[in-house]
C-alpha cells in the first residue's frame, strides 16, 4: 500500500501546498504553485518512506522481539516485518498530509468581520499594504480598524509605529475589485467625523 499511497498523498500534498501554503509569503506572486508543492511533497514523502518508516519499523520489531523472548512466543517473521514497514510508511504519509493541511490552515490570515463587505474591505487593505512596500505598515497591519461610512463604503486606519499617528484609506467595496483611496487625514477612526 505504501507506493500507491505515496503517489496519491504526494499529489494531495501538492494541492494543499498550492492552495494553503504553510509558509508566509509576500509579493504579487505570493504563495507556492503546484509544481513547487509537488517537489516539496515528493522529497518530504520520500524521507518519510526511506528514513522515518524503516527506523520506526526497526523499533517496533525490536519491541515485538523483546516481548516474544519474554513470553516464549514466536519472533516476527521477515514477511511480518515487511507488512509492518508498509503499514508504518502508509500511516506516516497520511500523517504528513494531515500536518501539511494543518500548517496551511494555521497560516491563513485572520480577518474578523461581521459582514462580507467588511471582510472584502479587510482583504483590500491587506493587499494595499503588501503592494505598498512600506515596512512600517506591514509591521502594524494587525492594528487596522474599520469604520463603516456607508453600506459599501469604509474607512480603515493602520496605526503607525508611535501609535499616535495613523495611515488611513477609504474603501468602496461596491465595484469589483474594491476601490481604495488614501485619506490624507491621519486621525484615528475613533475621532474621525468625516468631511
Amino acid at each position: 500500500m505504501q507506493w500507491p499511497a505515496f503517489v496519491a498523498l504526494t499529489l494531495a500534498d501538492a494541492v494543499v501546498i498550492d492552495l494553503l501554503p504553510p509558509i508566509s509569503t509576500t509579493g504579487v506572486d505570493a504563495g507556492l504553485n503546484f509544481v513547487e508543492g509537488l517537489l516539496i511533497a515528493t522529497f518530504g514523502n520520500l524521507f518519510l518512506i526511506g528514513a522515518a518508516a524503516p527506523f520506526l519499523t526497526r523499533r517496533l520489531l525490536a519491541r515485538r522481539v523483546a516481548v516474544a523472548d519474554a513470553t516464549g512466543a514466536a519472533e516476527p517473521s521477515a514477511a511480518e516485518g515487511d507488512v509492518l514497514r508498509d503499514r508504518v510508511a502508509t500511516a506516516l504519509l497520511a500523517i504528513g498530509l494531515g500536518a501539511t493541511l494543518a500548517a496551511g490552515l494555521a497560516n491563513r490570515p485572520v480577518i474578523v468581520s461581521e459582514t462580507e463587505a467588511t471582510e472584502e474591505a479587510g482583504r483590500a487593505v491587506l493587499e494595499y499594504v503588501e503592494r505598498s512596500g512600506n515596512d512600517e505598515l506591514r509591521r502594524n497591519v494587525e492594528t487596522a480598524n474599520i469604520k463603516r461610512l456607508g453600506s459599501d463604503y469604509f474607512r480603515v486606519c493602520v496605526a503607525r509605529d508611535d501609535r499616535r499617528r495613523f495611515f488611513c484609506l477609504f474603501i468602496d467595496t461596491a465595484p469589483d475589485p474594491p476601490k481604495v483611496t488614501r485619506d490624507p487625514s491621519g486621525e484615528s477612526n475613533s475621532v474621525y467625523r468625516g468631511g
